[in-house]
């Protein structure tokens, strides 16, 4: 099988020869087994991590939402809970209204 990518020939047997290069002169490194007692622990951190930036993008969302309308800085960190009330009220438009509420409750069980 051959692609072209880049102006250059690909396919399973230059793959392969240069894989073997790499692995002749030491420069292709050994893929360790994670140990399998902590392997439930690293999922649970790579979950965490991904609700993490989930939670991350909805704080942009509402901090660019306020920049787009011109509203005045929002003051204090919304991601602190205790900083998020009235933030929706902020929004005149009822549906950028809405959306801002969604992604404040989105946070706030992100929080949980």
């Amino acid at each position: 099988m051959k692609a072209i990518h880049g102006g250059k020939a690909k396919n399973d047997k230059l793959d392969a020869q240069k894989i073997a290069v790499l692995l002749r002169g030491g420069m292709l490194p050994q893929a360790d087994v994670y140990p399998e007692e902590m392997r439930a622990t690293r999922d649970l951190l790579r979950r965490r991590l991904h609700l993490t930036r989930k939670r991350a993008e909805l704080l942009t969302h509402v901090q660019q939402t306020n920049w787009q309308y011109n509203l005045p800085e929002l003051g204090q960190k919304i991601a602190y809970k205790a900083n998020r009330h009235g933030v929706a009220a902020r929004f005149p438009d009822p549906a950028v209204h809405k959306s801002v509420e969604v992604d404040l409750a989105l946070i706030d069980f992100y929080d949980q």
